[in-house]
């Protein structure tokens, strides 16, 4: 039975798919008891430690057409949502495209990716736009002259994620139908919370779990994946959009950041290992971005970070329905790509229809015969 707009509701995770999520609960008269296991200002979510790229077609080329249409859909919900969380947050959407290049010597990269762009998401020639060296000057003058041609990718975009992260929880804070519980590590069963550290038990009409990798010990089929970025400050360089960089052995990307930041990233391992940035990966993270741009030589490593992305085994993200709770995970590494896409599909639980029903097929609703979606 779908709950009423009286019922109450209780958010384990307080990164970005819980905030989105009881943001928009409490935007509809839901009471929202929202429960994070580490601090909310100082979050060590995934969405404090990611780039915050809206990237459908890049990502296109190494997940699949399913991630490609759902970052597509997100892409339509981000302006309208952040025009009505507030004034400041339409500010923290920018959508000027994101660039792909490649070394002369690496121009096979280009050609490759290409390749498997039109692979997945069919000949759109509409969506890539060519660009010679001329070109790419015009529009990005303070990248490496070297470069020969890139690929304009128009239709992405790119948010200012931890700012971003502060106006929601800001709202959040402030709204009275909304009670926030930090320091608090939870296990959850259907209608019910349980304090770890207390043991005391909490019913609720509803439980959603969006603890993402922190789920892992009541989801053991969810896995891990070590991702590490480096944040630089410089005045020397100006860039307006995200640049990929393809090379034989990693991609990597520049994201510009308020302040006159940058977040270069991400390696992608195989581990669960939270420990801080290996020297390795800081010294390709780094070589690569002084390749990009050789005025960064003189920027200032102003932050280095690690941490996991929450992945099912085939990477794609999964919504479950059952008596009394939701759980809502494996966003990978399209966290904010997806997670618009991802909310509307649990706020179908509570009766609010999604905007597509083509995304329907990732919830499973075990409440139903066949684990057929029914909501």
């Amino acid at each position: 039975m779908n709950p009423t707009p009286t019922a109450h509701v209780a958010i384990a995770g307080a990164g970005l798919l819980g905030r989105l999520t009881a943001w928009r609960l409490a935007c509809t008269g839901y009471n929202v008891d929202l429960y994070e296991a580490g601090s909310l200002t100082q979050s060590p979510s995934a969405a404090i430690s990611a780039a915050g790229m809206l990237s459908p077609l890049s990502e296109a080329v190494v997940s699949d057409y399913q991630v490609y249409r759902m970052g597509l859909h997100s892409l339509t919900l981000w302006p309208r949502w952040l025009q009505v969380l507030g004034p400041q947050a339409p500010g923290h959407f920018h959508r000027h495209g994101s660039l792909v290049v490649a070394h002369p010597q690496d121009d096979s990269e280009l050609i490759q990716f290409e390749a498997d762009l039109t692979r997945v998401v069919g000949p759109r020639s509409e969506l890539v736009r060519h660009l010679n060296a001329e070109q790419l000057n015009a529009l990005e003058p303070d990248l490496n002259p070297h470069f020969k041609r890139a690929l304009l990718l128009e239709n992405e975009a790119h948010l200012d994620n931890r700012e971003l992260m502060h106006n929601l929880l800001d709202y959040l804070r402030d709204c009275d139908a909304v009670k926030l519980f930090e320091h608090t590590r939870v296990n959850l069963e259907p209608h019910t919370v349980i304090q770890v550290n207390t043991n005391q038990r909490h019913g609720y009409d509803w439980v959603i779990d969006c603890r993402g990798f922190g789920a892992k010990t009541q989801q053991p089929a969810l896995r891990g994946v070590r991702g590490e970025t480096l944040h630089v400050q410089t005045s020397e360089v100006k860039l307006q959009r995200p640049v990929r960089l393809m090379h034989p052995r990693y991609q990597l990307y520049i994201v510009p950041k308020p302040s006159q930041r940058y977040i270069i990233g991400a390696t992608q391992i195989e581990s669960e290992d939270t420990s801080p940035i290996s020297l390795q990966s800081s010294l390709e993270l780094s070589s690569a971005l002084y390749t990009l741009a050789p005025a960064f030589a003189e920027s200032r490593i102003v932050e280095s970070d690690s941490n996991l992305r929450p992945a099912y085994m085939n990477n794609l993200p999964k919504v479950e329905f059952d008596h009394g709770i939701i759980r809502a995970n494996g966003l990978y590494r399209h966290g904010y790509l997806l997670a618009p896409t991802i909310t509307e599909l649990v706020l179908t639980a509570f009766g609010q229809p999604a905007t597509s029903d083509e995304f329907l097929p990732f919830v499973y609703d075990h409440r139903t015969p066949q684990n057929k979606v029914n909501v």
